[in-house]
């Protein structure tokens, strides 16, 4: 085949050079926020706390020890239909960052056709009937825009920044996940804790009923305290269907974010039966702020409107485009490759704005205004994960001291309920005390409970906020995609 003349190659040469970006250069903003946690006496026990590993890169199955809610958390990231939307999400974000990108590339394409055609004597030019033919070949590149002034590259970073902005996504949906079902789990073994005391509360007060009642029908007890010991009883056996319905509740829960049904041996008898989670350092803001996918999604989708300004200062350039073949040529099919068919064609065009009514002009105004937004959400996601961390610091500061003091209150009421009862079994005291007694020390009971509860509820609040859950080995079958590294994924 004939080469190209030197000038037909010289626009390859240029491109081959780079671009030049029109995007701004892109900085990272300072972090609204405070360089360390609030203090106070709500933070006692959190301050100073040395940081031995970020939370984001304590395993979550580190951090949840016990193995039956291991599992269960593992059964629930291989079938939560919300996290296999958000890695579908993350995947078709990554084929559009791979449209986007082959766009700086030629696409080279092939065709062959023939074409045979009968033209009459009065346009043949002959003052004859004719019949032609022609058959060709060629290797082409059909309008391959030279990105001289960086509009597709911009456009393809752009598309980069959203894919690595779904895979944050598609990794703060895991965090979420795991969080929701570890408190879910919690809640359920606490609601059967629950349930297990006012069954045996019941229990307890159907017995003392009837042994008042019998008391009462031979003229040892008065009517008053009958009525008193059936009150009780009832409000146990109201208590016993309402933790009934919670732990039912609880369960549908569960089965539903864990996307399909739970073994019943893997399902907690009661919170004391479930292992402490591991305990976690707060660190400093920096550690925490950096490593939050969300903060990070928001740092993407701020890179994507910061490229985006790119490609629409690139618009008041002009574009220039390539369109280019080289084949072969002839009026019959078996001369197609025979030595002079050779053929090849070069068109090169360019496209200088000159007049569009403004419209390139308001698209860089939306391009700046996004960024502006972007930037807003950005500094609003720090704003909200440092307000998060504090709450929760101040959970954790505070629990501990509520708990100590709500055993002590429980163990002075059981002490108290002991006395009350001897009491009326001496006929020192009436019934109405060991009533009275007795409510408290279920009231304490439940309380005792719930802040055993919180305290696990904390600790997986901590966890989650600080950005704990997401950068770790999954379970092989698990739906996901592949891990966002500060890199152009591969095609």
């Amino acid at each position: 085949m004939r080469p190209l003349k030197t000038w037909s190659i010289l626009p390859l040469a240029l491109a081959s050079l780079g671009c030049v970006s029109m995007a701004p250069k892109y900085r990272v903003p300072e972090p609204p926020v405070p360089k360390a946690w609030p203090e106070g006496p709500s933070y006692k026990g959190t301050q100073g706390e040395a940081s031995p590993q970020p939370a984001a890169d304590v395993a979550w199955q580190d951090f949840f020890v016990d193995p039956r809610l291991r599992k269960v958390l593992d059964l629930a990231l291989r079938n939560n239909r919300d996290l296999r939307i958000a890695a579908l999400n993350t995947e078709k974000a990554r084929a559009y960052y791979r449209i986007q990108r082959a766009e700086l590339f030629p696409a080279i394409h092939a065709a062959a056709y023939g074409n045979k055609q009968r033209l009459p004597a009065s346009v043949s030019g002959t003052g004859q009937s004719i019949v032609v033919e022609q058959y060709a070949a060629n290797v082409g590149i059909s309008a391959w825009e030279l990105d001289f002034f960086g509009r597709v590259r911009s456009l393809k970073n752009r598309a980069l920044e959203h894919y690595l902005a779904t895979e944050q996504a598609r990794n703060s949906a895991q965090i979420s996940l795991l969080a929701e079902v570890a408190n879910v789990y919690l809640a359920l073994a606490a609601d059967q804790e629950s349930l297990k005391l006012a069954q045996d509360t019941l229990a307890n007060q159907e017995a003392a009923y009837k042994l008042i009642h019998r008391r009462f029908e031979v003229g040892a007890s008065s009517e008053l305290d009958s009525y008193r010991a059936q009150v009780t009883t009832e409000t146990a056996r109201g208590d016993a269907a309402r933790y009934t319905r919670a732990v039912a509740m609880d369960e549908n829960a569960l089965r539903l974010l864990v996307g399909s049904s739970v073994p019943a041996e893997w399902l907690p008898e009661a919170l004391g039966s479930v292992t402490a989670l591991q305990e976690i350092a707060p660190g400093l803001p920096s550690e925490v702020l950096t490593r939050r996918p969300d903060i990070l999604l928001a740092e993407n989708q701020l890179k994507a409107a910061n490229a985006n300004i790119g490609a629409a200062r690139a618009a008041f350039f002009p574009r220039i485009s390539l369109t280019t073949n080289i084949g072969t040529m002839n009026s019959e099919l078996s001369g197609l490759f025979k030595s002079g068919s050779e053929a090849w064609a070069f068109s090169p065009q360019i496209v200088l704005p000159i007049f569009d009514m403004g419209t390139r002009r308001a698209n860089l105004k939306v391009a700046n205004t996004d960024r502006d937004i972007f930037l807003a959400q950005y500094e609003k996601a720090i704003q909200v994960a440092f307000r998060e961390v504090a709450d929760a610091l101040a959970q954790r500061g505070t629990l501990d001291d509520q708990l100590a003091a709500q055993e002590a209150l429980t163990q002075a009421l059981e002490g108290a309920y002991r006395l009350a009862q001897a009491r009326y079994t001496a006929g020192i005291h009436s019934y109405l005390g060991v009533l009275d007694a007795q409510r408290s020390l279920y009231a304490a009971q439940q309380g005792r409970i719930v802040l055993r509860q919180a305290k696990y509820g904390n600790l997986v609040s901590l966890y989650r906020v600080m950005g704990g859950g997401w950068s770790t080995a999954q379970p092989s079958a698990a739906p996901r995609a592949p891990e966002a590294a500060k890199r152009e994924p591969a095609s």
